[in-house]
């Protein structure tokens, strides 16, 4: 088991460096000069390649990978342009809205799309599986932007509920930050859990046909036994990988929601940092989101050692 964690991680960290250099490859082909977006098109050409030669980009793509990556092993993201502040700290401070947001999102898909598949293949064909599939085919259906729009109107608009938009921060109370992102995360978790609730009621509609199941049943075990004890923990395996898939997703692909609902996420930090040409702010942080697909995926892969005693023979 130790070689074998010891095989996974040495992979991740290669993935890792060869995901970071395809990274800095593309942001430096990227059109548009970070130099000429800070200072303007009226600049001098000696001015610009001053500011060039401060900020590095008239040295060699190679030593400037390798500079970059020096930096990420020792902590330091570099200095935004835009911003002129370390990245990391930017990281860090729009990570607390975007990660809650995203495990806000992902409970609440969880919290309605298992219950709702697994009920839906113990009950094929009846009304309850109907209901669950329709469901299901809207979720995956209508955009997240679009629920967006939906519930700003509804409980902001119509009703005056909650708030339309904003984030007061974590230091105006827990409360009032929680009631901030609600919206935002069933905007997010509604197309995640009609998309979960189908591999559910696969998964499950799957394992309850193989023998073991079949087995419980001739023992003479309780339909709702024979699922919930031994149909639902042996299908779980693409239920994990979808979650993890979700919220690497949540994570990373907020954006539109963010700037709907005007949160101050990472999403939104890539955004700015597209528009300003801040290359060093836009590695970083996509480097982040690779990393974070990476490190769920291996996450899962762990999880999946856990749960399936075959899978650890086979390893």
């Amino acid at each position: 088991m130790i070689a074998l964690l010891a095989r996974r991680f040495a992979g991740l960290l290669v993935t890792l460096l060869i995901v970071s250099l395809l990274i800095f490859t593309v942001m430096d082909l990227l059109p548009g000069d970070p130099a000429s977006i800070m200072l303007g098109t009226s600049a001098s050409p000696e001015t610009l390649a001053a500011l060039r030669h401060d900020l590095g980009l008239d040295q060699p793509l190679i030593l400037r990978y390798g500079q970059w990556l020096a930096g990420l092993f020792s902590g330091d993201l570099g200095q935004s342009y835009t911003y002129g502040v370390p990245v990391a700290g930017l990281i860090v401070e729009r990570l607390a809205v975007t990660l809650p947001l995203a495990l806000m999102a992902v409970v609440l898909s969880v919290a309605i799309a298992l219950p709702l598949g697994v009920l839906a293949a113990a009950r094929r064909g009846g009304l309850f599986d109907i209901i669950a599939t329709l469901f299901s085919q809207i979720g995956i259906a209508v955009p997240a932007f679009w629920v967006a729009l939906l519930l700003i109107i509804l409980f902001s608009t119509m009703l005056g509920l909650m708030p339309a938009g904003g984030f007061p921060g974590w230091s105006a109370g827990l409360l009032l930050a929680l009631q901030a992102l609600a919206m935002p995360a069933v905007a997010l978790a509604m197309p995640q859990a009609g998309v979960l609730t189908r591999v559910a009621r696969s998964a499950v509609l799957e394992t309850m046909h193989e023998d073991f199941a079949r087995t419980a049943v001739a023992k003479g075990l309780s339909r709702s036994v024979v699922l919930w004890r031994h149909v639902v923990p042996n299908a779980l395996i693409p239920i994990l990988t979808m979650i993890g898939l979700q919220f690497t997703f949540l994570v990373a692909g907020a954006v539109l929601v963010e700037n709907v609902f005007n949160l101050p996420g990472l999403g939104r930090l890539a955004l700015q940092a597209l528009a300003q040409r801040d290359i060093i702010v836009m590695q970083d942080v996509v480097l982040f989101f690779a990393a974070l697909v990476i490190v769920v995926n291996f996450v899962i892969d762990l999880s999946y050692l856990a749960i399936d005693p075959r899978m650890r023979k086979a390893a």
